[in-house]
């Protein structure tokens, strides 16, 4: 897909404000963000619904999104390390073939960076502490719109706020519980899904 930097600016405005808010920015927003006209921004929005980057519902105000299958190029870049030995307490380091990596796109599954886009989200808190997700970690997120119960997600409440909780669709209503007792599971008639936590990562 041959994007101009202008458009691929343009998808990561909208990628950033659906994640944070659950919906895109206007026109106007967009425009003032990139410091172009209005008319300029909705004809680079036209051409990238042509190109099949973008989708927007008819006649529905913020309504564009990223089209599944579509994702931007910070989004899909692999993550691997040189792999150099082993360590542990009291022993020596064993040496590794000097191509030998620690290729953490396997780690965290065939997801990341083929069929759906991914992002990095900081934590901060500790309601999801008993499942080994600390304030500071960083989380890996596929970016999708619906989830299976027991997947952990980042959801929009529909007081506008964002969380990350374990996801449990319970008849006309969804549960969204914490991993520590010292907070209560979030109950709500329905949420904004913005994408399922596939990895974990922590830096000392």
């Amino acid at each position: 897909m041959n994007l101009t930097p202008k458009q691929l600016k343009i998808l990561k405005l909208i990628r950033d404000s659906r994640v944070r808010s659950g919906y895109s920015p206007t026109m106007q927003e967009l425009a003032d963000e990139l410091g172009v006209s209005k008319v300029t921004v909705f004809e680079h929005v036209e051409a990238l619904i042509k190109k099949g980057a973008l989708t927007r519902e008819a006649n529905k105000a913020r309504s564009l999104s990223i089209t599944d299958g579509v994702a931007l190029p910070d989004e899909e870049q692999p993550l691997r390390f040189p792999l150099v030995g082993r360590i542990a307490a009291g022993m020596p380091i064993e040496k590794f073939a000097d191509d030998d990596e620690l290729d953490v796109t396997g780690l965290l599954g065939p997801r990341i960076g083929q069929v759906n886009a991914t992002f990095a989200l900081r934590v901060e808190g500790e309601s999801m502490r008993d499942e080994g997700i600390l304030s500071g970690d960083y989380v890996i997120v596929e970016r999708r719109e619906t989830a299976r119960n027991g997947e952990r997600v980042v959801a929009l409440l529909p007081n506008g706020e964002t969380t990350l909780k374990t996801y449990f669709k319970e008849g006309n209503q969804i549960r969204l519980q914490p991993a520590n007792p010292d907070f209560q599971p979030i109950i709500v008639k329905d949420c904004k899904v913005q994408g399922v936590v596939i990895g974990v990562l922590r830096r000392y």
